[in-house]
């Protein structure tokens, strides 16, 4: 399913007056919630190894993770941003983040919301593991398919 379709999606659920919809093939899983105020979307992807020149040059190191850290991105998973937007680690300013380098999660943990045309979109994890790194700065802008976590398999 490309961007198009989950936009056209999007709309046709707002203006149908359903409350969810939940679609999901081989390895795409997608849920669309809607609310008086906000529609919010579930989205998941398939991750697949992260080849160690894929990382961005200028990838900041969050504060959470020691500056002496070196991490050898070969023998980790990546999640990638399935969309174009806004990274937040957290749902609000003054809720609790997401996740934090070290914190072990599972599929289907809501690791980020990607803001993308004032729709708030969660973004969960397919692989269970430990978070090793997180390779964006909140409130930044990101790329389709551009790295956000480091995970370690377990």
């Amino acid at each position: 399913m490309d961007i198009k379709q989950i936009q056209d999606l999007i709309r046709f659920v707002s203006k149908s007056g359903v409350n969810e919809v939940a679609i999901e093939q081989k390895d795409f899983k997608i849920t669309i919630k809607t609310t008086g105020e906000q529609t919010i979307v579930h989205h998941a992807t398939a991750s697949v190894p992260l080849q160690a020149p894929a990382l961005p040059a200028a990838a900041p190191a969050p504060a959470a993770e020691p500056a002496a850290a070196v991490v050898d991105a070969t023998n980790y998973i990546t999640i990638k941003s399935p969309m174009i937007g806004t990274f937040y680690r957290s749902a609000s300013p003054d809720k609790p983040l997401f996740v934090n380098v070290g914190d072990e999660i599972k599929s289907g943990t809501v690791v980020c919301i990607i803001e993308a045309m004032k729709l708030f979109n969660e973004i969960e994890s397919e692989v269970s593991g430990r978070i090793v790194k997180i390779l964006v700065d909140n409130a930044s802008p990101v790329e389709y398919d551009q790295p956000l976590f480091l995970v370690e398999p377990i």
